[in-house]
């Protein structure tokens, strides 16, 4: 259904936990995605100091942006106005392209600490924060925010857009289920469509794409050609080239190697973070692809006892070792079902 010249705008949803500044350069250099943003800086009464938000986003020293030029917006979660605004500003000085809000975020913990999903409950709570942040900063300056479709009904789902519309956001990504539905399937893409009507700002449809397939789809339900994509990017990194081809009509063409991925992707968390972190995480990149590949299951399966990082760095080198095929993406479009005939990783 795309209708403009060029492919839609692409974004690199925020993940808590895993999309830290180490995995967006590894996906930018891939490239495909427009925008990225980070994971959530929670702000409660005070000004952040500066050194908390160039440790989330260190892309600040860059211009707010990868190494590769992909533009980094800073997100900020919290219910207070007030220091929601002041944070703002202090954080786009330091030099972030644009500021995102959370309003989307299901955990307990920071639903209690009114924080996330907690305030979609009362949409005007959303209109407040974002107007406050709205008129903190400089007009060129977009404010974004990710929604979902309310808290544990979607009865104010139309509000919420509202909300978020006319206190001047540039746009909004909306996931589409509830805090309640937390991240089971299905996504109702459909509730995006009526949250639109009338609406001025643009959307950005998020939830449960995990192929070019289920672009389509929820393009057609949601009547939103842009998307924030997730998981789905984490599963299978190419993801956001493979639906700009196919909209394009061309063939995709990307740089992405399994394994050159994996080792890069282990010395830079190593290096940042030291041993414990960088096996935990492999351990979690794996798992996220395992779901998308039946080699990457066999290669966790394998990952999941290590400790040490020697465990870890032998591992990828004998991998690299045995490989003989040419790298191929990730092939299967669904991450529920292991093809036993689908190409390998590697």
């Amino acid at each position: 259904m795309h209708s403009s010249a060029g492919p839609p705008l692409i974004q690199l949803a925020p993940m808590e936990g895993v999309l830290d500044w180490v995995l967006r350069e590894q996906l930018s250099a891939i490239g495909g995605v427009d925008r990225m943003v980070t994971e959530f800086v929670r702000v409660t009464d005070k000004l952040l100091p500066d050194h908390v938000f160039r440790r989330y986003c260190p892309e600040l020293e860059q211009g707010g942006k990868t190494r590769a030029g992909t533009p980094v917006f800073v997100q900020l979660l919290g219910g207070q106005s007030g220091p929601m605004a002041e944070n703002a500003a202090r954080v786009a000085a330091l030099g972030a392209p644009g500021i995102d809000i959370n309003f989307g975020c299901p955990a307990k913990t920071v639903n209690r600490h009114d924080g996330g999903a907690a305030l979609l409950q009362k949409p005007e709570r959303l209109y407040e924060v974002t107007k406050a942040i709205r008129a903190a900063l400089p007009a060129e300056i977009p404010v974004t925010a990710k929604v979902r479709l309310g808290f544990d009904h979607k009865e104010f789902h139309r509000e919420i857009a509202a909300a978020v519309d006319e206190a001047g956001a540039s746009h909004i990504v909306v996931h589409a289920r509830t805090k309640k539905e937390m991240y089971q399937p299905p996504a109702h893409w459909e509730y995006i469509a009526r949250m639109k009507v009338g609406r001025r700002l643009p959307f950005l449809a998020n939830g449960e794409i995990w192929g070019v397939s289920d672009y389509h789809a929820c393009a057609l339900a949601s009547g939103v050609e842009r998307v924030a994509l997730g998981r789905g990017l984490v599963r299978r990194p190419t993801l956001a080239h493979e639906i700009r081809a196919e909209i394009l009509g061309v063939t995709a063409s990307y740089d992405f190697e399994p394994l050159q991925f994996l080792t890069e992707f282990f010395a830079s968390t190593l290096a940042y973070r030291g041993e414990a972190y960088a096996v935990a995480r492999l351990k979690q990149m794996l798992r996220y692809w395992a779901a998308a590949d039946a080699t990457a299951a066999l290669w966790f399966a394998q990952a999941k006892l290590f400790t040490q990082a020697t465990q870890a760095q032998d591992f990828l080198r004998e991998r690299i070792r045995e490989s003989k095929c040419l790298p191929l993406p990730f092939t299967p479009a669904s991450p529920t079902a292991l093809s036993a005939n689908a190409p390998r990783l590697c």
